[in-house]
């Protein structure tokens, strides 16, 4: 029979700005809420891209014109939208309702894409290529995974995060992740880097099977990340795993995500 284990990643998490390093029992919690709706958010719109990628894939027609994937959230539902190699038609659509990983419709019809979607492409499209072109960004990709892109509007402007992906079995590609702030016009106006680099988590470890996972953040990051609930969400399900501990090396503590209960535990180092 194999052993299960537990893998500690000793890597590092980081951002730009000094960090607090004390809050009280009810500033905690809100904090664990925030974070926790933010990756469940991340999630439905990684989740939609996924299915609708597939979906797109399966279908000669619109593989063969496939220019890339526009998710968006529309009142209780999430849209994928297929562009054209064009850009400016949609040429497929995919309509989740309520974060159920099944859609509700699905729609072949070759349109021009509305206000909403050509605003929130152009959008996502200037931050891209912004936080892609300049040299200060240092945006990199390790070989062997690709980075997915999720453009989410917020009160301010927009957040567009870049979260790795990868087809490689028995792996699940925590860090290398960044988030980019923009205005209302798409201008970025502030960035951190999540992690410092690609945290490297196999699902086996000397033919045994793994049951949980570890990785330490510094004091400069002392949460567990919206991109880390996500990516566990993603992946973690593949590989029978439900939970995952982020260390904080600044406040001391650990942080638990638990994949079935959808929540957020916190106990003392």
């Amino acid at each position: 029979m194999k052993k299960t284990v537990i893998l500690f990643l000793l890597v590092t998490a980081f951002s730009s700005v000094n960090a607090q390093t004390s809050y009280s029992g009810t500033e905690l919690k809100q904090k664990c809420d925030s974070i926790l709706e933010e990756g469940n958010t991340l999630y439905k719109y990684e989740k939609a891209a996924w299915i609708g990628s597939d979906l797109a894939m399966e279908k000669k027609e619109i593989k063969k014109d496939f220019g890339g994937l526009l998710i968006y959230q529309r009142n209780d539902s999430i849209s994928a939208v297929v562009l054209a190699k064009e850009g400016t038609k949609c040429i497929y659509e995919v309509i989740f309702k309520n974060g159920s990983n099944n859609p509700c419709k699905e729609s072949l019809i070759v349109r021009d894409l509305t206000g909403i979607e050509k605003s929130l492409q152009q959008i996502k499209k200037k931050m891209f290529n912004e936080a892609l072109n300049n040299e200060k960004y240092q945006v990199n990709c390790p070989q062997g995974y690709n980075i997915n892109m999720e453009l989410i509007p917020y009160e301010l402007g927009y957040k567009l995060y870049f979260i790795l992906g990868t087809s490689q079995s028995k792996v699940i590609p925590f860090g290398n992740d960044y988030i980019f702030f923009g205005d209302k016009e798409g201008q970025i106006t502030s960035w951190r880097k999540i992690h410092s680099r690609l945290i490297f988590s196999p699902t086996e470890y000397e033919g045994n099977k793994v049951r949980g996972l570890t990785h330490s953040h510094l004091k400069t990051e002392p949460f567990i990340s919206a991109t880390d609930i996500c990516t566990f969400k993603l992946y973690g399900s593949l590989y029978e795993l439900n939970e995952f501990e982020v260390l904080s090396t600044g406040l001391r503590k650990y942080f638990k995500y638990k994949l079935k209960e959808n929540e957020i535990e916190t106990r003392d180092m």
